[in-house]
């Protein structure tokens, strides 16, 4: 039982981080991925939805229907470490890149 809730964080923190990718590149912007500082915007797309997928496979092969109650509260938890991490690291980055 405890691997649903692992899987069920995990799942909230893939989902989470392909928001960001997904969405700087349908409109259009470069955005910071593993692949690179200034990805394209078809590399964050795809980035973003390479998360999403990978969240949803996890979700399924876990198996969570049994304990979905508690298994979207783990969700939710790694969801909000994973946006925490990434509003950190973006305000810190973005602090020191000069403005234009």
């Amino acid at each position: 039982m405890l691997h649903i809730y692992i899987y069920s964080f995990l799942a909230g923190m893939f989902g989470t981080n392909g928001v960001p990718h997904f969405i700087k590149g349908i409109l259009g912007k470069k955005h910071q991925t593993p692949f690179g500082k200034e990805s394209s915007p078809v590399v964050n797309v795809i980035w973003g939805w390479v998360n999403f997928v990978v969240a949803g496979l996890i979700l399924f092969y876990a198996n969570v229907h049994p304990h979905l109650l508690r298994a979207f509260g783990f969700l939710a938890l790694g969801s909000l470490v994973m946006a925490l991490i990434l509003s950190y690291t973006w305000s810190t980055t973005n602090a020191t890149k000069p403005k234009k």
